[in-house]
Parts: structure tokens; C-alpha cells; sequence
């Protein structure tokens, strides 16, 4: 039985190390993608069985992307093969090149994602009802699946109904990229894909990207989380939980990490406070402070204490590169109880 499933793109990542990704001679792979990564870190830190809804082209690529899924330990039965026409004229599998940045110099994502297999899904192509029917108690999906195509909108809008027909938890992270709604609509299409699914999910986590007008035009401050999340709350009434990260980056290498979270029965709650957190790799620390939240919800910590696994967690994701959780839970039990660097032998 499967306990969280997700819906989204696995890409191939691709990283330069310490380098830049124009002037690389090799690289590491790995997989990842937003939705992806959080039920890959809830099953290899926190032990739930998961599952990942995606499609890719069936050839060596795709075939390599399975296998790292596999490695993750996330269940594959419900990869959509599309087959392969031999140059990707039809449907391709999605690279993600990454710098991680250092100093002044910032992270960098090219992602090559265009006519990808998944973003081929259409409604109707998943049996939604058959997912749902065998004991699965969340599901999650976010924006930039929904970004991916006209039709990706739609199988979102498709798999949270039926996960709410199902009595499934639904959480949404909005998770805006302007690359994939550049000549779509921009930043105001993707405000609006985003409410009409932000608007059927229990949870949404990244909720301040829903405040002010498009994503990514309202600069919160600390001082203002707390009525961002209020303004938020009011163009999702059915929604219980809000969340988002708290980050400020003096540098790509050191950041001030925290979250903050609104529910209607606990009100405006906050994160432990992490200022002048050390990072080797920020990319997917948002997927992993989701992945720390479900699992804190899911087991009935309350609130505040899925905050702290959600933060613990995200931390302890930059430490390492890749998209993907490298973390355990007993580090992350010992982060949230205050445990400090030193060596353990």
C-alpha cells in the first residue's frame, strides 16, 4: 500500500560540481524535479511508501531516469512509457542543467524541458480512481508541473478531484517558474492556474507565493508574514494549512533559513531559526521542507512540529548536492532537538 504519491516531471540533472556549466567536462547526474523530490525525501529520510505519477520517453535516458528513481526507493508502476521516435521529435525526457553558485555568485538552473514526454499528459490518460482507490493517504503535485503545458493544467485540476473524492490529503506548492509561462500568459496565467488548484488543497506549501498580485511580485518581510499568509488564507478558504520557507541569502554558500506556517486552528505559527546556515547545494530545499511537513502532519505532531521537521529537513538537504534528500531521520530528530556539527564516532 502506498502512503503519498505525487504527480510532476523527473528530469535529468545534470552538475559541474564547484564548476560552471559552460565551461564543464563532465558531470554528475541525478535525477530530480519539485513534486519528485518530496516523495523521494519522505521515502528515504522518513520511511513512507511512495509513489511518483510522470511519463517519460521510453529509451536509455528514460531508462536511466527510472533507475535513479528506483535507487530513491520510490515505487515506478505508475510511469506513463511514451515510446521513443529515435530523436525526440514527439515526446523527450526533460535535463536540468545546475551550478550551485558560490560567494556572490548565485545558483543556476538551464533546464531543457520543452515536448518532454509528461508534458504530454492529457486528461483521461491516468486512471485517477484506481490510484487513489488502494489506501493512499496524500497526494501532492505543484506549479511547475501544472506549467508545463495547456494540458498539464488540466490532469492537476483531474488528479486532486478524484484524490478529494477518495478522502486523500491534497497539498499544492506553487513553486512559480517564468520560464515555463514565458509566451504563455507569464505571471499573470500562472497566478491564475495556481488559485484554481491552490483552491482544492488542504495543504499548500510556498503559500507566499500566492500574496500580491503574480508570483513573486510582493516582497515579504519578516515583519509581514504573518498578514501575507491572513490575505493568502482569504483567497483559499477551504484550505487548512498554509506554509512557506523563510529564507534571506547574503551569499550563495550562507543563508538565513526558517518557516512559518497559518492554520485556522493554531493561527500564525513560526520555524526554528536558522541564521547563517552553511549550504553546499539549495536546490530542492523547498521540496524537502515539504517532504518534513507531510511527514509531521501526516503522524499528528501538530503544526509547529511539522514546521521543525520541515526545516530541519530542508537544512540538512542544502548540505549535500543534488535535488535529493541524503538525510536521516535521526539527523533530523537530532536537528530539531538542537544537536550541533560535531563529529560523532
Amino acid at each position: 500500500m502506498t502512503d503519498v504519491v505525487a504527480l510532476g516531471e523527473v528530469m535529468l540533472r545534470f552538475d559541474p560540481g564547484e564548476g560552471r556549466i559552460r565551461t564543464a567536462r563532465t558531470f554528475q547526474v541525478w535525477e530530480g524535479g519539485g513534486e519528485y523530490n518530496v516523495v523521494r525525501g519522505l521515502r528515504r529520510c522518513f520511511g513512507l511508501r511512495t509513489a511518483v505519477v510522470t511519463a517519460l520517453a521510453d529509451n536509455a535516458v528514460g531508462r536511466l531516469v527510472e533507475d535513479l528513481i528506483l535507487q530513491g526507493g520510490v515505487d515506478t508502476s505508475l510511469i506513463r512509457w511514451v515510446p521513443d521516435d529515435g530523436i525526440g521529435r514527439s515526446a523527450r525526457n526533460g535535463l536540468n542543467f545546475v551550478e550551485r553558485g558560490y560567494g556572490i555568485r548565485g545558483a543556476l538552473g538551464v533546464s531543457d524541458r520543452a515536448h518532454t514526454a509528461v508534458s504530454r499528459l492529457d486528461k483521461g490518460d491516468v486512471d485517477w480512481d484506481s490510484v487513489f482507490s488502494g489506501g493512499v493517504r496524500w497526494f501532492h503535485t505543484g506549479g511547475i508541473f501544472a506549467g508545463l503545458s495547456d494540458t498539464t493544467v488540466d490532469v492537476a485540476d483531474e488528479a486532486m478531484a478524484a484524490a478529494r473524492r477518495h478522502g486523500v490529503t491534497v497539498s499544492y506548492d506553487p513553486n512559480h517558474r517564468p520560464s515555463l509561462w514565458a509566451g504563455r500568459g507569464g505571471a499573470e496565467r500562472a497566478r491564475e492556474v495556481d488559485l484554481r488548484l491552490a483552491r482544492q488543497a488542504d495543504v499548500v506549501v510556498g503559500a507566499l507565493g500566492l500574496a500580491g498580485t503574480h508570483p513573486g511580485q510582493k516582497r515579504v518581510g519578516a515583519d509581514e508574514v504573518a498578514d501575507a499568509l491572513a490575505e493568502v488564507a482569504g483567497l483559499l478558504p477551504e484550505t487548512k494549512v498554509l506554509a512557506t520557507t523563510l529564507r534571506e541569502v547574503p551569499s550563495a554558500g550562507v543563508n538565513d533559513w526558517s518557516s512559518a506556517a497559518w492554520s485556522a486552528e493554531t493561527g500564525f505559527v513560526t520555524g526554528p531559526r536558522m541564521p547563517g546556515l552553511h549550504v553546499l547545494d539549495r536546490i530542492g530545499s523547498g521540496d524537502a521542507f515539504a517532504a518534513g511537513l507531510i511527514h509531521g502532519l501526516l503522524t499528528g505532531a501538530g503544526l509547529e512540529r511539522a514546521l521543525a521537521y520541515g526545516t530541519a529537513h530542508g537544512a540538512l538537504v542544502m548540505t549535500t548536492p543534488g535535488d535529493v534528500s541524503m538525510a536521516t531521520l535521526a539527523e533530523v530528530e537530532a536537528l530539531v532537538a538542537g544537536a550541533s556539527a560535531h563529529v560523532r564516532r
